[in-house]
């Protein structure tokens, strides 16, 4: 048995707060620092006193500032987060899905199939992949969350300033975000909104599910009928509060459950479009997108995300059976 390095052993660390890093939690801090280290050790760590910052004590809501100095005690980093393979087409393919950039925020077509982030089954997502992509970048977070099958418009942010005002936003419902939904049947023309209120479920197998109860959290979607088809429909949906599978579960609240959506979709019509090589994928996409990204700005930048080749040629095939 070899004897252990003494420089491989983990030892103390002082790190100085940098400006995109001040105003979070020191907890969220140290989980980034401290990749692979279980919370509850880190929380046992900042509650012994081992964590200090400016010398001093803190408590786990402390909130960082710019310049501060973090002590972190020797730690051994569990190797759990298997390193993005940068060389992969799909993670290769993220650059050149970005249809907005600047300093700030950047706005990518997510292609469907791959998560927003890393974790039940996979390996890593969207903002694993950006942060192994661009190694140097000082601040990368997502500024809100696209399901995995869904495709369109996700935004991440390039500094903790600009996420703070984005996230103030999505509070206030200034943020406009318009998805493209094909449904099950014909969408009621009078239907402009479903004011429904939504609930998480976990049902006997574990999985999750969202239902419409009385209970549930106040949920309002606005939708507009696009284009018909037969038995189908294709519409604008925008989301005015930002609960989770909103959009596909206030369609089904109506009788109109979306294409492709292996939970609260119509499983003999899903059968049918994938038989017919019509759509093997929930029909979602997130086209639009509007925001600012400084208080001062007088006009929100609008970012749009053309439809993917596969829903467009699902378009094109039902109109040539009209």
């Amino acid at each position: 048995m070899r004897p252990m390095n003494k420089d491989s052993l983990p030892k103390v660390r002082f790190v100085e707060v940098a400006a995109e890093e001040a105003g979070q939690r020191i907890d969220n801090f140290l989980v980034k620092k401290l990749k692979g280290v279980p919370k509850s050790r880190i929380y046992k760590m900042v509650r012994k006193g081992e964590v200090r910052v400016n010398k001093g004590r803190i408590k786990a809501e402390y909130k960082i500032k710019e310049g501060d100095s973090v002590r972190i005690p020797p730690v051994q980093v569990a190797d759990r987060e298997q390193e993005v393979p940068v060389n992969l087409n799909v993670v290769q393919s993220l650059e050149d899905a970005i249809i907005y950039e600047d300093d700030r925020v950047l706005v990518l077509n997510k292609p469907s199939g791959m998560a927003v982030h890393g974790g039940s089954g996979m390996s890593f997502g969207v903002i694993e992949a950006f942060r192994a992509l661009r190694p140097k970048a000082p601040f990368l977070e997502l500024v809100h969350r696209l399901d995995r099958d869904t495709s369109g418009c996700l935004m991440i942010a390039k500094r903790r300033s600009t996420l703070r005002f984005i996230h103030k936003q999505l509070q206030e419902k200034k943020i406009k975000k318009r998805y493209w939904a094909l449904v099950k049947g014909h969408w009621p023309a009078k239907q402009k909104f479903v004011d429904a209120p939504l609930k998480k479920h976990q049902v006997k197998s574990g999985e999750r599910l969202v239902r419409v109860t009385d209970s549930g959290k106040p949920s309002l979607t606005s939708f507009r009928v696009i284009e018909r088809f037969k038995d189908l429909t294709l519409v604008s949906a925008e989301p005015v509060t930002g609960r989770t599978h909103q959009i596909r579960v206030h369609a089904q609240s109506i009788g109109c459950g979306l294409v492709g959506d292996d939970k609260y979709g119509d499983d003999s019509l899903n059968q049918k479009f994938k038989q017919e090589g019509l759509c093997d994928r929930l029909f979602l996409h997130a086209y639009s997108l509007e925001f600012k990204i400084r208080p001062e700005d007088k006009k929100p930048i609008k970012a749009e995300a053309p439809l993917p080749d596969d829903l467009e040629n699902t378009l094109n095939k039902l109109r040539s059976q009209l």
